[in-house]
């Protein structure tokens, strides 16, 4: 029996946050654009969790301080804008359901970041895979308008690293007899998983490169590190991972969403829907056994933006009338506060918890009342 090479793809979605903005107000486009986290202590306190490239050239980088972001860009035409993550997370489902049919196998590893087994699609063969990626780059740039960098590799370490080789709207294929080379010139924290601790210890060893941790003994490795990271290290910086890409076994939400017969800006009108989109949705989440703690809201509107509003509670919530009075509620607060017709409206419960056998606090709270 001949042996296939895994084909593995990693797609990261360039800056994503910042380009989510530019995608919903493309005047951004060639501003500097920096999305932030505010603490909530007023004025600049938080932190930068994404910047566009135009913003990194001043030197803004992710985890930064608001208030040094905003010095660098001190007398320039900058942007800086809230997370919006409700927005981001809805195009982030678009996004990984386009990308879930193009695989064998599908990881997804965060809101923006997914591994692609695609071996037996392409049968190994990584021209193919090359003309696949070409493909899935198409298809998220015309339906979105995103763009995102793909690495291509025999596993996912060197898929990883090869998805951030080239940035913005990369491609890059790097096949099994070319992995180890690949990546021994690059700096030993090019290497997933070696963070400043890792690195400084490597360091330390006279390690500076991957290709210099490569030539390291494997068992004075794991006598450092611990036998698990010690293997990895080493087999890492060979250009060898036998990670499977693995599917989720848990789900994460559910959601449903609907085309109104009509647009509409009253939540009178958009109720019945609600209603409907309710009974569903509960009966799919009760099925399996779950209760939630979020329920969000989400609108696509006559002009074709998304807009959502979710809430989030300290303790499970269960029953449809539930889930339907605080998606209504919702509704009404995200059309008051934007003022938008809506074409499309659905509905999504996360945070989920599995029931065993007890009641959720709100069925407690309903059969105690009666």
């Amino acid at each position: 029996m001949v042996m296939v090479e895994r084909v593995i793809m990693e797609v990261d979605l360039d800056y994503f946050y910042a380009q989510c903005e530019e995608v919903r107000n493309p005047a951004l486009k060639d501003r500097p654009v920096v999305v932030c986290i505010y603490s909530g202590r007023g004025g600049d306190s938080g932190a930068v969790t994404t910047a566009n490239y135009v913003a990194r050239r001043y030197g803004v980088r992710s985890g930064m301080s608001i208030v040094r972001a905003k010095r660098l860009l001190q007398g320039v035409d900058a942007v800086f804008l809230k997370a919006d993550l409700d927005y981001y997370d809805e195009v982030s489902r678009r996004v990984m359901n386009i990308l879930r049919g193009y695989a064998d196998v599908f990881e997804e590893v965060s809101v923006d970041e997914a591994y692609l087994d695609t071996t037996d699609r392409v049968r190994g063969d990584y021209e193919e895979a090359k003309r696949l990626a070409l493909k899935i780059k198409d298809e998220i740039k015309r339906v979105e308008k995103l763009t995102c960098s793909i690495g291509i590799g025999p596993n996912k370490v060197i898929a990883k690293i090869a998805s951030d080789y080239q940035k913005p709207d990369g491609l890059t294929v790097v096949r099994p007899e070319e992995a180890a080379g690949f990546i021994a010139k690059m700096d030993v924290d090019k290497l997933p998983g070696v963070g400043a601790k890792t690195k400084k210890l490597l360091d330390e060893m006279g390690v500076k490169t991957i290709g210099d941790l490569a030539k390291q003994d494997p068992q004075k490795l794991v006598s450092i590190f611990g036998m698990k990271i010690g293997n990895y290290l080493y087999n890492a910086a060979n250009g060898r991972d036998d990670e499977p890409v693995k599917e989720r076994t848990e789900p994460t939400q559910f959601s449903r969403i609907i085309t109104l017969k009509q647009d509409t800006q009253t939540v009178n009108e958009a109720e019945g829907y609600i209603d409907e989109i309710c009974r569903d949705l509960y009966a799919k989440v009760s099925s399996q056994g779950y209760a939630f703690k979020s329920v969000g809201v989400f609108c696509v509107s006559d002009a074709l933006s998304t807009y959502s509003r979710s809430e989030t509670y300290e303790h499970p919530l269960d029953g449809y009338n539930n889930l339907k009075s605080v998606s209504i509620a919702l509704l009404a607060r995200l059309l008051e506060e934007e003022k938008i017709k809506i074409r499309r409206v659905g509905v999504r419960v996360s945070d989920l918890v599995k029931k065993r056998g007890q009641k959720t606090l709100y069925e407690y709270l309903t059969s105690t009342a009666e």
